[in-house]
């Protein structure tokens, strides 16, 4: 099996962690490589995101390092998350798991697919989310009005601090901080929640995935747009943002923890 790992950078212990594996996963006989930013940190030579052609890609680190190697990935191919961060929603294995996963998975494992979010104004690709997308104003303490369209009916139009649009992978992040529910990762839908809204009228909005959503800007207030705190974009007054279930899925390695037990384990754990 061809495997590529990735670590967080900024942490050495992960980065020894990170060369451990890849002697272990040597020894089992597969054919292991580092992503270039990891490699250069442990003196190796790597290889760039843009160019993996692995089966599997194994990070070492948050969610934050996860979404991260899922922006930068031009093909999803299965990801292995183990967990070097706070929580841990997107790394499914803790450290002292990962040799007994790998001496039981020597040639397969089973995939899940993860929906995410496509944005785009105009026609013009801003890119994709596998969290969340988030419009918030740029100057603090200042609200925005939207109106929210859903196959070009206008469903909802109110004041807030800003609106979140999440998938439902990104409920248990952002969205859940931000009061929305938490939902089985196998539904496929666009979870719509304004940000502290004027009017205690404005709740949150799951709409199905097969629909047209579109989100226009209608304030002159300077407004960002943040694509799973990855990328920022700059928004003029009146901009429609359409959101699209993105064609091609993430992938996420199945590790054995059902959904539940897991936001269980990690929420009690906070």
């Amino acid at each position: 099996m061809r495997i590529v790992l990735i670590s967080r950078i900024d942490d050495a212990e992960a980065l020894e962690f990170t060369a451990s594996l890849a002697g272990y996963l040597t020894g089992l006989g597969h054919a292991v490589a580092f992503e270039a930013g990891t490699a250069r940190s442990l003196g190796k030579e790597g290889i760039a995101f843009e160019d993996f052609s692995a089966d599997l890609a194994v990070v070492v680190g948050g969610d934050g390092s996860v979404l991260l190697t899922v922006h930068r990935m031009r093909r999803q191919i299965p990801i292995l998350g183990i967990n070097w961060g706070e929580v841990g929603f997107l790394a499914n294995l803790e450290p002292e798991e990962a040799e007994a996963f790998f001496a039981t998975h020597t040639d397969t494992f089973e995939v899940e697919q993860r929906m995410r979010i496509a944005l785009s104004v105009g026609g013009e690709e801003f890119g994709t989310a596998l969290n969340e997308a988030v419009i918030v104003t740029e100057r603090p303490a200042k609200m925005l009005r939207f109106s929210v369209h859903v196959d070009g009916i206008a469903a909802e139009r109110f004041r807030a601090d800003g609106i979140l649009v999440s998938t439902p992978t990104g409920s248990t992040a952002y969205a859940m901080s931000a009061g929305g529910p938490i939902i089985d990762p196998r539904i496929e839908g666009f979870l719509v929640i304004p940000l502290a809204p004027y009017m205690l009228s404005s709740r949150p909005h799951l709409i199905s995935s097969d629909r047209a959503l579109d989100i226009q800007l209608e304030t002159e207030k300077p407004a960002h747009l943040v694509i799973d705190g990855q990328s920022t974009f700059e928004l003029e007054k009146n901009t429609v943002i359409s959101v699209r279930r993105a064609e091609e899925p993430a992938r996420f390695v199945r590790v054995g923890k059902p959904f539940f037990e897991k936001v269980e384990y990690k929420l009690r754990r906070l």
